[in-house]
């Protein structure tokens, strides 16, 4: 009589791929997407069902975690990383919303062109091309046929779409870095994107004038060197950031015919909650004769961020009426530049009577790499006796040198506020 086998029970591996396999297609994809590519496709050893769900991933990001080697032959390298994209993009079935390649040894080669041809006859939504050695890559025209781009992020790339070039209609959020393209190109690209709620721009050039015509921006980055900036049907942004890379001439600053920078830069600014005056961007502001105060006052303003030479009287007159058009600031900082500290002497600008309404918002103020010059402490005097409600005001000096004294000076201020804490910071920290 044959004997009865008992029983075979799944072991806890296969029981565990029966759970994850009866998950929902969008949930599996959501999990994979997760993982670097190299790993979602290594699930395909799992079992049959598995064999290629990984080719049904919507979001394909190829960076550094993609290629495994310890070889340091940057050709090697290069061309893995590029059989690599060649072998998912030949099984991949279904839509890719999300294209990224950025690799740290990824050079603007040819066998790009392909792959974003290969993504405009997609439906890809957010497309990021990181290209961190060599010269400018050339982005091929075929990329300005993705139409349903809503994100689109350019690293060291050359931009020159083609004349019939209508703009990303469904455009939501563009970063350029490192970026070459013209004035008009630039332009065109912005006012041509209707729905953009975000731009940033870094180390950029072929262009020096930035006109912002962006209805539904929202957000505003940028770092770099230029000539002029202005805001047009911009009422909807709220966070800027500028910094300017190289200091204003003097005889730029001052001169006939010069009109107030300050006051065109606010007027398609209407409610700007945050705000960060970064590098030279102060000195640019205080072109041309300066107000006390702004024709209207920014309102939703709450978060003040200056770089700032306490020496320099135009730039002082400028923070100041900042600082009086901004009732409702909350959080303020204000970075000394070092390099300038010391170019010569402002007194008794902040002891003058400037202020008829007081900081009655104001609870967090950081002032970063004083020296300890009078100007600085006249204007941390004038913060704390003007602040009724303040809670911190946080200070790092740019050394070491002169501390105690600088601590001593600080303890002897009047504070408007009972509340107020000064926390002085260690200027060897990060």
């Amino acid at each position: 009589m044959k004997q009865r086998e008992p029983p075979k029970f799944p072991c806890k591996l296969e029981t565990e791929l029966d759970r994850l396999s009866s998950l929902p297609a969008h949930v599996i994809d959501q999990i994979l997407s997760q993982l670097p590519i190299r790993d979602a496709i290594r699930t395909s050893v799992l079992s049959k069902k598995w064999r290629y769900k990984w080719a049904t991933v919507p979001h394909l990001v190829f960076d550094n975690h993609c290629v495994s080697t310890s070889s340091q032959d940057q050709t090697f390298i290069k061309n893995k990383l590029v059989n690599i994209v060649d072998h998912v993009l030949l099984l991949h079935n279904g839509p890719i919303l999300k294209f990224k390649l950025s690799h740290r040894d990824l050079l603007g080669v040819s066998d790009i062109d392909r792959w974003i041809l290969y993504m405009s006859r997609s439906c890809v939504k957010e497309f990021i091309l990181e290209i961190w050695k060599g010269q400018r890559y050339k982005v091929p025209s075929s990329l300005f046929l993705c139409q349903n781009l809503n994100h689109l992020e350019l690293f060291n790339c050359l931009l020159k779409p083609p004349s019939t070039f209508k703009g990303f209609r469904n455009l939501k959020s563009l970063d350029l870095q490192h970026i070459t393209l013209s004035q008009d190109v630039f332009e065109n690209l912005i006012s041509s994107s209707p729905t953009l709620e975000r731009l940033t721009l870094m180390n950029f050039d072929g262009f020096t004038h930035l006109n912002i015509d962006a209805p539904n921006l929202q957000f505003f980055d940028i770092g770099g060197v230029f000539d002029d900036v202005t805001f047009e049907n911009t009422f909807h942004l709220a966070l800027v950031s500028i910094g300017l890379y190289v200091n204003v001439k003097n005889d730029q600053a001052k001169g006939p015919g010069n009109s107030c920078k300050l006051l065109r830069f606010f007027v398609h600014l209407p409610h700007i909650r945050r705000l960060e005056i970064q590098s030279y961007f102060l000195k640019y502001l205080a072109i041309g004769n300066v107000p006390s105060r702004l024709p209207r006052p920014c309102v939703d303003l709450n978060y003040l961020s200056i770089r700032i030479n306490f020496n320099d009287l135009e730039e002082n007159l400028t923070a100041l009426c900042l600082l009086r058009s901004s009732p409702n600031l909350q959080e303020l900082e204000m970075l000394a530049r070092p390099e300038e500290t010391g170019i010569g002497v402002l007194t008794n600008f902040w002891e003058v009577d400037h202020w008829t309404s007081l900081f009655s918002q104001l609870r967090m103020v950081k002032i970063v790499g004083i020296s300890g010059i009078r100007s600085e402490l006249e204007f941390i005097k004038f913060v704390l006796s003007n602040s009724p409600v303040l809670e911190t005001m946080t200070i790092k000096p740019a050394s070491l040198e002169g501390g105690w004294d600088l601590i001593k000076e600080l303890l002897r201020f009047r504070r408007a506020s009972a509340r107020a804490e000064i926390i002085y910071l260690d200027p060897q920290l990060q």
